[in-house]
């Protein structure tokens, strides 16, 4: 098997991801897809010097379903440190998703001022997943 250096390809190493916030929320049913509500935290966030990652920067794209535009922010979720939520996020199959696949990942979540935490004794949303053992890609 070829080895490749550390940043090579598409394999970030948590240095490349450091600082990098992925925003998170409620889109499908919400006026203008809730677009406002993304900006303004985003903006909020880099005016105290965070890397947001914006998921509505993406707009809108003819032709796209849901499935693509999860695909494509799941892909960017994965070169973040964090997640950052909006309220609602907790009623959002897709950002449900995203909280899942960030605690998968051991990645830290910041609730934004209105968004609803976990109530206690919740199920933990990454429960049953396999654990990864180092060297799981080792050929």
């Amino acid at each position: 098997m070829q080895r490749l250096e550390a940043g090579c390809g598409q394999v970030l190493l948590p240095a490349a991801r450091s600082g990098r916030v992925y925003l998170s929320g409620p889109m499908t049913g919400h006026p203008e897809f809730n677009f406002p509500a993304f900006n303004a935290a985003a903006a909020a966030l880099r005016a105290r010097g965070t890397v947001v990652v914006n998921p509505a920067e993406h707009g809108l794209v003819d032709g796209a379903t849901w499935a693509d535009y999860v695909r494509a922010d799941i892909a960017q979720l994965a070169v973040c440190e964090s997640i950052a939520l909006l309220p609602g996020w907790s009623a959002s199959r897709g950002a449900a998703l995203e909280v899942h696949n960030a605690l998968a990942l051991g990645m830290s979540v910041t609730y934004l001022e209105g968004a609803e935490r976990p109530t206690a004794g919740a199920a933990d949303p990454s429960a049953g997943l396999p654990a990864h053992t180092p060297g799981d890609l080792d050929g």
